[in-house]
């Protein structure tokens, strides 16, 4: 060792040539630790969210969020369920314009198509990355981009010349009779109601709605928002702060307060249907815990719906449970009957449930022609002026919300001044009768003959496209079958509907609810044949096991919603595999 080593470093030579070792590499937290640092519970339901709700249904579940904003008392104009509606319409128009312009783009720039730079990718298809390109087209992560200059996109395709004609029949009736209202403001406010709500969005709620899952989740969001207001409902009858009702506090009205009496019961008999609709599902079409979900829903909001001591919203919903139970099966009909008997035995002579108050209301439906009360007084009465006025405008009728300026020229003596009401938190007041509650003769009377034609020929349409399409669910044969608790909850929305508008028109924060089901089963009657390949349709359809329709082992059919067929779907997709022909690279260490 010499002396020039050592004065340096004061180490030794050898020991100077020693490299430094690397930092040493911290090690693994242990499990516990790992096990402590779990997300927040708003985080993990923030994520479940976005995993299973997409944000093309925001708009229209805030619909039925707002639709629990507490009503004001005596407010008239748009409320916060119609301002969202508006965010609806305007979303699916914003998507329209960027789709027709992308598209307007991809036919310049793609005329010839993706051809690719050899014969192998021009003939066949080349998958890269879970992305797939073949001829002029384009399927990136599920979703398709259609090029070769057809300028095709699938909000565009979903609105099928037969979807526009339907739901675009009433528009220039409504237009010819906004022209006879008492002034342009009252005309050009009836005809904006009336589009929104028979017109645009229903069409909004068309295009947004692209397969069955996404019809689950509105109906579930319909069943969330009706157990919400049932919830309230029965609390005030319990506690005696609902609104009046022969004399007692006990009527439940929900949020919407005693002047929207049927607005509580429209959202409990929706969710009722929803939730009836999704408990008849198939075996191996639905997660496995939506049928038993469903039915003890169903079975709760029989509770707030029979409190709300309304007759027409009771008469219309168990016909819709009548054709449901028929339309999904004999032999389910007969079990679910046997099991509602019984459980109305129990419930009904067991446990004394039934007051005085239901008995008295239920009677009352059979004694209407006999020995009326005054509300059915008020409702004949309102009727025959509303046939009043048709006869003397049998073409036009009388022009859009001319209603109230000619009733008391129509009316007899024997229509009162109002309807009484109270409760629920607010003072006793008068509340006009500005519509003959019979949602026919008020477009009758307003509209006349061509009003009626239309729309009434456009529900006509929704109904008989959703039975054939319902009634394709039964067919063995078929190579794919549509899910039928999607058919089941579209067509049972729209025939409750229908059957109610024999009883009531639209009015109130709840009439938005009759533009959700219309939009529902527009989607299920004019939706693209099943089996049919829509240009531009995301391929969103297939969600294996956790998916809109594919449920069950692998190698069992996928079904799905109107739009694209799925392929056979399996609880999980397969591991990627290199071909044989590209060896792996595998890098040394």
């Amino acid at each position: 060792m010499t002396h020039a080593a050592t004065h340096a470093t004061g180490q030794p030579a050898a020991h100077a040539a020693v490299p430094a070792t690397p930092a040493a590499v911290p090690a693994a937290p242990p499990v516990a630790a790992r096990e402590t640092a779990r997300p927040a519970p708003l985080t993990v339901l923030a994520r479940g969210l976005r995993r299973h709700v997409p944000a093309r249904l925001l708009p229209a579940l805030a619909v039925l969020a707002l639709l629990a904003y507490p009503a004001s008392p005596g407010a008239e104009g748009a409320t916060p369920a119609d301002a969202a509606s508006a965010v609806l319409v305007l979303t699916v128009a914003l998507r329209l314009l960027r789709e027709g312009r992308d598209s307007g783009g991809r036919g310049e720039s793609g005329a010839g198509g993706e051809r690719g730079g050899s014969a192998g990718e021009t003939g066949g298809s080349r998958e890269t990355g879970g992305s797939r390109e073949t001829g002029g087209s384009r399927e990136t992560g599920g979703s398709r981009e259609t090029g070769g200059g057809r300028g095709a996109t699938r909000f565009r395709a979903a609105l099928t010349p037969r979807a526009a004609l339907v739901l675009g029949a009433p528009v220039l009736a409504l237009a010819l009779a906004a022209l006879g209202a008492a002034d342009a403001a009252t005309g050009i406010a009836g005809l904006g109601r009336y589009l929104q709500i028979f017109v645009l969005v229903p069409a909004a709620l068309l295009l947004s709605l692209r397969d069955a899952r996404d019809v689950r989740v509105l109906a579930w969001g319909l069943v969330a928002l009706a157990l919400a207001e049932g919830g309230v409902g029965v609390v005030q009858y319990l506690t005696g702060s609902g609104a009046s009702y022969m004399g007692e506090d006990v009527r439940a009205v929900g949020t919407f307060g005693p002047g929207d009496v049927m607005g509580m019961a429209t959202v409990v008999a929706y969710g009722l249907v929803a939730a009836s609709g999704l408990a008849l599902a198939r075996t191996g079409e639905a997660p496995r815990l939506q049928r038993p979900l469903a039915a003890l829903c169903a079975a709760a909001l029989l509770v707030p719906l029979a409190l709300s001591f309304s007759r027409g919203a009771w008469i219309a919903t168990a016909a819709v449970l009548g054709l449901q139970l028929l339309a999904a099966g004999p032999r389910r009909a007969l079990a679910v009957l046997a099991a509602a008997s019984a459980a109305a035995v129990v419930l009904v002579g067991g446990l004394g449930i039934g007051s005085a108050m239901l008995q008295e209301r239920l009677s009352s439906i059979t004694k209407v022609t006999d020995a009326p009360d005054q509300s059915v007084t008020d409702r004949y009465t309102l009727w025959a002026a509303a046939a009043d006025m048709w006869r003397e405008h049998p073409v036009t009728g009388v022009g859009l919300k001319n209603f109230p300026a000619h009733r008391d020229s129509h009316a007899s003596l024997a229509l009162s001044a109002g309807s009484d009401t109270a409760g629920a938190g607010q003072d006793f007041r008068v509340q006009p009768l500005l519509s003959p509650h019979n949602m026919y003769l008020l477009v009758l009377g307003e509209q006349g003959l061509i009003g009626l034609t239309a729309l009434a020929g456009s529900w006509a349409a929704l109904l008989v496209l959703g039975v054939r399409r319902l009634a394709g669910t039964h067919r063995r044969r078929a190579r794919r079958r549509r899910p039928l608790d999607c058919g089941l909850v579209a067509c049972g929305l729209l025939v409750w509907q229908l059957v109610d508008f024999t009883y009531a028109d639209i009015g109130g924060p709840a009439t938005v609810m009759t533009a959700l089901a219309l939009g529902l089963a527009a989607w299920w009657g004019l939706g693209a044949r099943y089996g049919e390949e829509r240009p531009g349709a995301e391929g969103a359809g297939s969600y294996g096991a956790e998916g809109d329709g594919s449920y069950g082992s692998g190698g069992s059919v996928a079904y799905e919603a109107p739009g694209r067929p799925v392929p056979y779907a399996t609880p999980c997709s397969a591991p990627h595999r290199q071909p044989a022909s590209q060896p792996s690279e595998r890098r040394t260490p």
